[in-house]
């Protein structure tokens, strides 16, 4: 794993497959998505990187219910007194009472398709409780005030967080940023409804965009979005 530095408060775990942010307040820190099973260690050293002990990790909010975002959350939940968090639709999923559904790839392009056919598989994630479901127009107590902005698509109950303060955006799998070209992000259950959730986005005053997959875009990442939701079909 990797560790990137993009705000004081703000780092970038990057895992093999998929990236984690960590948040930090006053009152403790904030971890956006979880990384495959088997991430704790690396995600304590980021952690303890930063001055803390695993046990100031106050909230876990998960973007969407995919195994290399959600992996590790139920052993972070162990840490203390952590609050879980997840979008409504995919909370059943997240929890383990429901089978995650598979994407639906019959509107994607064929490479896509290969992608998909091809991909590896990933170690199962344990289901973790989820203390809060989260729905669009929400706001977290964290970062000033952050928003959750509803981005349905990927999966029914995808989310992204937006700090309107400094501006950032954590896409999750809404959109992608692969060798350097943002773009929407591969495996949807609709893609139809993954290209508006894509253009809301892009609509964001953003200065620093975080993806599930690939590089941040850091400064004016609201041009970046714009130009990669105008050109997506």
């Amino acid at each position: 794993m990797e560790i990137i530095d993009l705000l004081p408060d703000l780092r970038m775990l990057r895992f093999e497959v998929g990236h984690a942010y960590l948040w930090r307040d006053p009152d403790g820190l904030t971890l956006i998505d979880t990384g495959v099973a088997g991430s704790g260690p690396e995600i304590e050293r980021a952690v303890r990187g930063i001055g803390h002990e695993r046990g100031d990790v106050r909230r876990v909010v998960l973007t969407h219910f995919h195994e290399d975002h959600t992996g590790s959350a139920a052993e972070v939940a162990g840490w203390g007194d952590v609050t879980v968090m997840a979008g409504r639709a995919d909370a059943p999923v997240v929890r383990g009472e429901v089978p995650p559904p598979p994407p639906v790839l019959t509107d994607a392009p064929a490479w896509e398709r290969e992608l998909y056919e091809n991909k590896p598989p990933l170690p199962p994630a344990p289901p973790v409780r989820v203390d809060r479901e989260l729905a669009d127009g929400d706001v977290l107590d964290f970062g000033g005030g952050t928003r959750v902005v509803g981005a349905p698509g990927h999966t029914e109950g995808s989310i992204a967080l937006y700090l309107p303060d400094p501006r950032v955006l954590f896409t999750g799998d809404a959109v992608a940023n692969v060798g350097g070209r943002t773009v929407l992000g591969v495996f949807n259950l609709d893609r139809s409804r993954a290209l508006a959730s894509f253009r809301r986005l892009a609509e964001l005053p953003t200065d620093i965009a975080c993806f599930g997959h690939g590089d941040p875009v850091v400064g004016d990442a609201s041009a970046a979005l714009r130009a990669a939701a105008a050109a997506a079909r």
